[in-house]
């Protein structure tokens, strides 16, 4: 009977999981949310432009940002990615105003 144990064992441990990546902290998916709304509201507030190239830099320089920190893990790093760039997206929204007044 333990020789069975061990090939079930063992079948079950070559078998790959289901799973492509293990699974994240709750406080890694918070973050990954917060993240996500940040993109989101920058995207909204790009689209308030009108088509132009100012629009299509600011996307570009956007997304160019996001993808250079993508695998970044660490909390403390994500949270003050976080606050920065909402700080510069504070900033670029001034910018955004102005575009659509002017």
């Amino acid at each position: 009977m333990r020789a069975s144990f061990k090939l079930l064992a063992t079948v079950t441990r070559s078998q790959p999981t289901k799973l492509k990546k293990p699974a994240v902290s709750l406080e890694h998916f918070i973050q990954k949310q917060r993240v996500l709304g940040l993109w989101r509201e920058i995207m909204r507030a790009l689209y308030k432009i009108p088509s132009s190239p100012t629009r299509d830099e600011l996307r570009s320089y956007a997304r160019s940002e996001f993808e250079r920190h993508r695998n970044v893990t660490d909390l403390q790093h994500i949270r003050y990615l976080l606050s920065t760039g909402k700080s510069e997206f504070d900033t670029m929204r001034r910018y955004i105003d102005e575009q659509i007044v002017g």
